[in-house]
């Protein structure tokens, strides 16, 4: 079983994310948080998945959205770090990608189906990391970084996201 990555493996920035995971497997993790997110949006209206929380602040289409593009982006820095690439990896502008997304124009069950596939990716390319590739390191938006803690970093993201949807609510009536 993978462990979470020690607090020298990643910049406090991400300590967020990696700790939104636990001590839990992390397979199992990314399993069970895919049932849990397309259970829960499976539940929504398109009116309530359209419904802002606070003027500015993203939609569940447009979180869900976000969280399927983040997915890609992480598991590209996965696949780097882990093969060995010490490119300095980009960060992204979230805002823009939120942006021109135009999620909310999207039906739920597409943006479920596209995170089925984002994360279904994500749990192949697990497949394909030999176990000493999880202590790589590279740089991930000039911070430096594991194999393995990109891994709790996107479930921690995502995490973080659904919290928030979760907590404030996503439900106009």
């Amino acid at each position: 079983m993978l462990q979470r990555p020690q607090a020298n493996e990643f910049d406090s920035y991400f300590t967020k994310y990696v700790y939104n995971v636990g001590d839990k497997n992390i397979n199992q993790f990314l399993r069970d948080q895919e049932q849990n997110i397309v259970h829960f949006y499976n539940t929504l209206s398109e009116t309530e998945a359209e419904h802002r929380y606070k003027s500015g602040k993203w939609s569940a289409k447009e979180t869900l959205g976000h969280i399927n593009d983040s997915e890609r982006i992480m598991s590209y820095w996965l696949l780097s770090v882990a093969r060995g690439d010490q490119t300095d990896l980009p960060g992204y502008d979230q805002e823009g990608y939120v942006n021109h997304g135009d999620f909310n124009k999207s039906e739920v069950a597409a943006l479920i189906a596209d995170f089925q596939r984002a994360r279904q990716s994500t749990l192949s390319l697990l497949d394909s990391i030999p176990p000493a590739a999880w202590v790589r390191t590279g740089v991930v938006v000039h911070k430096r970084v594991t194999a393995r803690t990109i891994l709790y970093i996107i479930a921690g993201h995502t995490e973080h996201h659904m919290n928030i949807i979760k907590h404030y609510g996503n439900r106009s009536t």
